[in-house]
């Protein structure tokens, strides 16, 4: 690293410059290059550097990881005591990262039992069957108490039922046509 107060002797002789730069213009031509590249070629890349599959399919965000990676590969990640002091960071239970919204009140010591869920008004009592139909297909949702039941499988929401149905993001309450009970007055 350059800019210290004392010189190494391949400073002086001018070859840890030269070292140095080379580096660095290679590590910006990669750099380039990774600005080029597709999606999916990021994907490839930050699984080749990092040994697991992303979890983003955002463009600009993989391009800022592989290229941190690839400058921590060829420099040199964090330091010693940097690593050491962010785990000692991390394993504070304290840690928040967000603010709380109101004040922490002391909780009482006996509280009554709300119910599991709280009923959207659009929801039919359990055991009401909905039924949609959709492309040559008849859907057949059975609501339950905590859930719905799309043929062998229980779902938490009628939206992950209509996303596996469609292969689409859908509202549920839409996709299967529940409205509020006040606009279905207004509707007929």
């Amino acid at each position: 690293m350059t800019g210290t107060a004392v010189n190494t002797p391949r400073e002086q002789d001018g070859s840890f410059r030269e070292t140095e730069k080379g580096m660095n213009a290679e590590l910006n031509r990669h750099i380039d290059q990774l600005r080029q590249m597709t999606t999916a070629q990021l994907q490839l890349k930050y699984r080749e550097l990092f040994g697991q599959a992303s979890h983003s399919n955002h463009k600009d965000y993989l391009f800022r990881r592989v290229a941190w990676r690839m400058q921590a590969v060829a420099e040199g990640g964090l330091s010693e005591r940097a690593s050491a002091y962010a785990r000692e960071i991390a394993a504070d239970p304290d840690l928040r990262l967000c603010a709380p919204k109101k004040p922490i009140e002391i909780q009482p010591a006996v509280r009554l039992a709300n119910a599991s869920r709280q009923l959207d008004p659009r929801v039919p009592p359990p055991g009401t069957q909905l039924i949609k139909r959709y492309k040559d297909e008849t859907l057949t949702v059975t609501v339950l108490e905590d859930g719905y039941q799309y043929g062998d499988r229980i779902y938490k929401s009628l939206s992950a039922i209509a996303r596996q149905v469609t292969g689409t993001q859908w509202n549920g309450y839409v996709f299967f046509g529940l409205r509020l009970r006040q606009e279905q007055g207004r509707a007929e």
